[in-house]
């Protein structure tokens, strides 16, 4: 009886064992031969996985495939890249003048020097690249103005390879914006968005056609907004928009883009030699511009007639200590006149060299820069609400703008 029992024991194990056993050998062989029972697993191998198409995965009978959309990058440039454009542009250059004929004839002169520059053309022609895009099926195209700048012959190349020869509308230096017109049929056009409402961080894509090299996309975010002038070294009254996406030499004048690929700004390469560093202009400021140049040529500019300069506590103690200057300031902040041009729109209103300007429109003023985009926002005629400080009193001026002059009074 205990014989029986113990074997009864010992058998027991050996089952369990055996149908353990036979399970591993049963999934085994699904998992090789591909048959799944409702509570099997099967891990694909990483080799295996890493050898599916990623833009195309087929199921196991190859009858259905799944497609992987594209990211945002090439669906707003397939939008748009056809209206962004190459410009060629060439300038005849005359010869400087300025060895008078009486030294070339000179025997003196023509031994040292010969007839080399008397073989010298009397002309040169100097040739440009940029890029621009197109706005309408008018066929009017945004560029720089660096980039036209004083052509005599101007070529727009599409992306279809379509070669048309285009006339320069009007070109504003003080914006960098310039207007190409081109007269072709099934022209393409770029999507207007706006620049109202970015925020550094917001995707952007720039495309154009840098050191030669066409149809070129890069992507990044931006990086800053409402840089002014002298922020980065420039002369130009544009808030520009700041981005890390790469502008080169013949990037100038093309768009930068939103996600949805909608144009944002124009691309300028302003900063020689920058890493990292792009700039545009915003739309809202390129089409006020181009609105301008298409209808008459060039642009009006609103006008106050002062000169100023940013306070903080460097300047006002240089102002309190220049005996020449006349007049002290006690403001720590604000914006100073240092110049007021006679006859002008701001001396009509009654403002004095030494004020200093702290609200523009019942907005707070704090930098030189600030006042300068305000003033380029206006039309000619407009009233502005102008609060100075004189002599530490707050006094109130209505400056009409006038006219930006061609030429300024000494």
């Amino acid at each position: 009886m205990r014989d029986s029992n113990k074997k009864s024991r010992y058998k027991q194990p050996l089952i369990y064992a055996s149908m353990l056993l036979l399970g591993v050998i049963l999934g085994s062989w699904a998992v090789v031969s591909g048959v799944r029972s409702p509570n099997t697993t099967v891990i694909t191998p990483v080799s295996q996985v890493a050898s599916i198409s990623p833009a195309v995965a087929q199921d196991s009978d190859k009858s259905k495939s799944i497609n992987v959309p594209r990211n945002y990058v090439v669906d707003a440039v397939n939008r748009t890249g056809p209206a962004v454009v190459r410009i060629n542009a060439s300038r005849t250059v005359a010869r400087n003048q300025q060895i008078p004929e009486a030294f070339l004839e000179d025997p003196m002169f023509r031994q040292f020097f010969g007839d080399q520059l008397r073989r010298m053309p009397k002309e040169r022609v100097e040739r440009g690249t940029g890029s621009g895009f197109i706005i309408n099926k008018e066929g009017d195209i945004i560029t720089n103005a660096h980039v036209v700048s004083g052509a005599d012959k101007v070529t727009v190349i599409l992306k279809d390879g379509r070669q048309i020869e285009g006339r320069v509308l009007g070109s504003d230096e003080l914006t960098d914006i310039a207007v190409v017109q081109v007269k072709s049929d099934n022209l393409p056009t770029v999507s207007i968005g706006s620049s109202a409402n970015l925020q550094p961080g917001d995707w952007a894509i720039a495309i154009g056609n840098p050191l030669g090299l066409d149809n070129t996309v890069t992507a990044g975010i931006i990086s800053a907004i409402g840089r002014n002038s002298g922020q980065i070294g420039v002369d130009k009254r544009v808030s520009f928009i700041q981005t890390d996406a790469a502008i080169n030499p013949g990037n100038s004048g093309g768009p930068l883009l939103n996600q949805n690929g909608e144009v944002i700004g124009v691309n300028t390469a302003i900063i020689q030699g920058a890493q990292g560093l792009g700039f545009a202009i915003p739309i809202e400021t390129a089409q006020r511009i181009a609105k301008q140049l298409i209808q008459s040529g060039k642009v009006s500019r609103a006008y106050l007639g002062i000169q100023m300069v940013t306070v903080d506590a460097s300047v006002k103690n240089q102002v309190n200590q220049d005996a020449d200057f006349g007049v002290k300031i006690s403001e720590d902040k604000g914006v100073l006149i240092t110049r007021v041009v006679d006859n002008s729109p701001a001396a009509k209103a009654g403002a004095k060299r030494g004020d200093v300007i702290t609200k523009f429109d019942d907005k707070e003023i704090l930098t030189a820069d600030q006042v300068t985009q305000l003033v380029e926002d206006r039309a000619v005629g407009d009233k502005i609400r102008m609060e100075v400080k004189r002599n530490g009193q707050a006094i109130a001026l209505s400056v009409e703008t006038a006219q930006f002059p061609q030429k300024f009074p000494n």
